[in-house]
């Protein structure tokens, strides 16, 4: 079954890292995708462009919407995800604990609406 990691981060627990820390944060996910691989769990990853450049459609009640920027204002941002097939949710909580994400910010696990 697929399982994605949404992961939420505040942008204030950042504003203090220098190019040392995001040095040290490329290695961390680095290390947790081979770990991923090497499972033969991996899907896919990717890190998303800031909240800043999204842009937002709804038409909801039939008229159509288009808003730059995020839909609702919050203090945590979708920065990234990831996708891998495990066989149940136990196992997608596992490899969730082991990315660098949870020891900073918050992991948001969904499963696949569709079988993998």
């Amino acid at each position: 079954m697929r399982y994605t990691f949404l992961l939420y981060t505040d942008p204030a627990d950042l504003a203090h890292m220098g190019p040392a820390d995001w040095a040290e944060q490329k290695q961390a996910y680095g290390a947790y995708i081979g770990a991923l691989k090497e499972a033969g769990v991996f899907v896919d990853t990717d890190w998303l462009q800031p909240v800043t450049t999204a842009t937002t459609l709804t038409a909801k009640d039939g008229t159509q919407v288009v808003q730059d920027g995020p839909f609702a204002e919050t203090k945590e941002r979708l920065g990234g995800y990831f996708v891998i097939d495990v066989p149940d949710l136990d196992a997608a909580m596992e490899w969730a604990w082991k990315s660098p994400s949870a020891k900073t910010s918050k992991v948001e696990i969904r499963a696949s609406a569709m079988e993998s």
